[in-house]
């Protein structure tokens, strides 16, 4: 549970600056913090091959309903003029986007932030991602 707040403390801030950026910067911001200590940047680089179609479906499945969110509360957001009332959105948000992730069938904070870094440095990967995307909508929950 400790975990699961830190992620959720650490996608408040990322979420505060990075809110108009994709939907995965947030994720991908707070998972970096959090996994520094337990993953080698080359495990991160090196699982690029090894995720499978599977995975990649089930990323897109979670970037698609983490989209949602983030398009969902900026609105929100940007309507807001009270500082507070923000904050208290941008919470929700974060809160929210790592839910996502976690109902999303098959794939994990971990496996998604993962995927998200390994797409950017991997064009083949990246474009596979985006295939997914763009191609018949994924199948959810």
């Amino acid at each position: 549970m400790i975990t699961r707040y830190t992620t959720v403390a650490s996608l408040t801030a990322a979420v505060f600056s990075l809110m108009a950026l994709s939907p995965a910067s947030a994720l991908e911001v707070a998972q970096a913090q959090e996994a520094q200590p337990t993953q080698t940047q080359p495990d991160a680089q090196g699982a690029n091959t090894a995720i499978s179609d599977q995975k990649i479906e089930a990323f897109a499945v979670a970037y698609l309903q983490v989209d949602k969110v983030r398009q969902e509360y900026s609105a929100k957001i940007q309507a807001t003029a009270d500082a507070a009332a923000k904050e208290k959105l941008q919470t929700e948000a974060s809160k929210e986007m790592v839910e996502a992730v976690q109902a999303s069938p098959d794939i994990s904070i971990e496996e998604y932030t993962t995927i998200l870094k390994a797409a950017q440095n991997d064009p083949a990967l990246a474009k596979k991602v985006q295939e997914k995307l763009q191609g018949p909508a994924p199948a959810q929950q």
